[in-house]
């Protein structure tokens, strides 16, 4: 386990808790968040759309200035919609941009920062706007309200009056608007009409928000309390793109290949999260996508039916996103879901591996989770449950060559008792081949790499434990062909020479060539010890060589001779010993073919 550990955090993965490698192998569904994660989290506005008309920017870098293929005669400097929607979202922005050299240096959210990017695109200078609409009151953006909003001085000194911009979700700030933003003035909104441009973008993959204000009939003293917004006048909808990360499609059907199911669950609009959710592979074109809205009118019964199908959730809140994996994990599912604000916590609990992000999460969330993505990467979570089924089958590889020929010793022991033979093996010898020559090789086991295919099969089932049938049936026959091997070499030593002490030695050096050669039957369970490269676990062949190294080092030098009570073997002793011990392989051998032929045949 500690080595699957060291393992996944080369690939970008901090485990915190370490039963979580071992999970990871169990995972049948992975349910992502999508800014950041499945994509780069690099916004940039690329269309702007006004009621004059549908901007569609080619480049939003302010040095190359604003370029949008206008398709009628407005433009960026005869829309004052357009003007107004590009104010909205510097002054209802949290975010900073200021020049640096040659380029610009930015902090705060992507959404934000991309929306004062499109500003400065446009002419506008954030810095000198918010000098001159100094906010007074703000109402800050939550995922349950889905909007953020500000009050501003008006930029004219002898003008009082005080202007509230808002933006947020199009049906949102939709559902707060009265009136459109037209170059003839504010006219009455048909929201069919706004909410059917919404659909248009978000059809191609963008995130949307929409922009709004109004002015206030009185001012606003700095600090208030602001009411929810009301009879506002929308200027517009921006329409960004995050482009996938990449690797993420390849990692995702990577994913589908080894029976795991991936979820987006996303606070976008859900015509975004269908788009997004086609292009990576998540699901199909058109399929059917759960919202927050519809969830909420569900009971938990209803939701538990529907999360087995649903594999795009739209509009999620952080309180959804809990139901979502407690529904999941009642349908038998082992759940990662991953998780990056204070208010994830819950859900990353809740879920049997919570994943938080290293560069763009929170504490709160960090803490709460089992797992820490260093690069924020879904690339990373996939090569994780990787990495636990690899850490999984080298815990049951090492655990199965320790308990055969464990048994083998305490079987040779105990029948050598029951035949009433001079004891087998002493005390300090027995230390001897568990510590020194066994000891070395299951520690080099657990380096063995991932077995071919290794993805290419189902999920564990959490039920199943360390050794299934196989391995169990596997190690009685191990052991009885280990034992038996052991018992006749001693008592044709102890016939031909009448020395228990060699008879022991003979005993002891037989079973460390056992255990030899059986460590690389250990290195698969159906795949054959001849198809596996003894190179492809260096550090498996050393410790194979160093223990038998060793051991006839100890057979043949007086100081261990004298510790563990050996003799040096003869030619002829070596010319039994080796083609015994060489019958386990082709036992294992055997048992493997015939397993792989029953296995072809179901």
């Amino acid at each position: 386990l500690a080595l699957g550990v060291h393992r996944m955090a080369r690939r970008d993965a901090i485990v915190r808790r370490l039963p979580a490698v071992e999970t990871l192998g169990s995972t049948t569904i992975i349910g992502s968040d999508k800014t950041g994660t499945l994509t780069e989290n690099r916004m940039t506005v690329t269309r702007v759309w006004t009621a004059a008309d549908d901007y569609r920017l080619t480049a939003s870098d302010p040095t190359s200035g604003f370029t949008g293929d206008v398709t009628a005669d407005h433009g960026p400097d005869s829309d004052p919609a357009l003007t107004a929607v590009m104010t909205g979202g510097v002054l209802a922005n949290e975010a900073e941009a200021r020049r640096s050299g040659d380029g610009w240096h930015t902090t705060g959210d992507p959404t934000e920062v991309a929306l004062l990017m499109a500003a400065i695109g446009a002419g506008l200078e954030p810095e000198d706007l918010r000098e001159r609409h100094r906010i007074v009151a703000e109402i800050p953006f939550e995922s349950e309200r889905r909007f953020s909003a500000t009050v501003c001085e008006n930029a004219n000194s002898d003008d009082a009056h005080h202007v509230m911009w808002v933006k947020g979700a199009p049906e949102q700030v939709v559902a707060m608007c009265r009136w459109l933003a037209t170059p003839d003035g504010p006219v009455e909104l048909d929201p069919d009409r706004v909410l059917d441009a919404a659909r248009a973008m978000a059809s191609e993959g963008l995130r949307v928000l929409a922009g709004a204000q109004r002015r206030l009939d009185q001012p606003v003293p700095p600090g208030s309390t602001l009411d929810h917004p009301s009879e506002l006048v929308l200027t517009g909808l921006y329409g960004m793109m995050d482009p996938p990360r990449t690797g993420v499609r390849e990692a995702i059907a990577t994913c589908r290949r080894a029976r795991v199911d991936v979820a987006m669950i996303t606070g976008d609009h859900s015509v975004t999260a269908s788009a997004i959710a086609a292009d990576l592979g998540i699901a199909d074109v058109g399929a059917t996508v759960l919202t927050g809205a519809e969830m909420s009118e569900m009971s938990e019964d209803d939701l538990v039916a529907k999360v087995e199908t649903g594999r795009v959730f739209a509009r999620v809140s952080p309180e959804d996103k809990l139901r979502i994996v407690r529904a999941l994990r009642q349908r038998g599912h082992v759940v990662a879901v991953t998780g990056d604000g204070v208010n994830d916590a819950p859900a990353l609990k809740a879920a049997d591996i919570g994943v938080a992000m290293g560069r763009g999460g929170t504490d709160v969330a960090r803490e709460a989770a089992d797992m820490v993505l260093t690069d924020d990467n879904f690339v990373s979570i996939a090569a994780a449950v990787e990495e636990g089924r690899v850490t999984f089958d080298n815990v049951r590889k090492v655990t199965f060559f320790l308990l055969s020929t464990g048994a083998a010793t305490i079987l040779a022991i105990l029948v050598g008792v029951w035949l009433q033979w001079p004891l087998l093996m002493l005390p300090a010898q027995l230390l001897w081949l568990n510590l020194v020559t066994n000891g070395l090789q299951d520690v080099a086991l657990a380096f063995e790499p991932a077995e071919p295919g290794v993805l290419d099969r189902a999920p564990r089932r959490r039920q199943e434990g360390v050794l299934s049938a196989v391995l169990w049936q596997r190690t009685v026959l191990v052991g009885v062909v280990m034992a038996t091997g052991t018992l006749a070499l001693f008592r044709w030593e102890l016939d031909r020479s009448g020395s228990e002490s060699a008879a022991q030695s003979v005993a002891l050096t037989t079973m460390v060539v056992f255990m030899a050669l059986h460590v690389g039957n250990s290195r698969a369970e159906t795949t054959s010890v001849f198809r596996l490269s003894p190179f492809s676990n260096r550090f498996l062949l050393i410790a194979a060589v160093v223990a038998m190294t060793v051991h006839v080092a100890a057979l043949y030098l007086p100081p261990t001779q004298f510790v563990l009570r050996v003799e040096p073997l003869d030619l002829a002793a070596w010319m039994r010993i080796v083609p015994v011990a060489g019958v386990i392989v082709v036992v294992v051998e055997l048992d493997k073919a015939i397993r792989r032929r029953l296995t072809r045949r179901v």
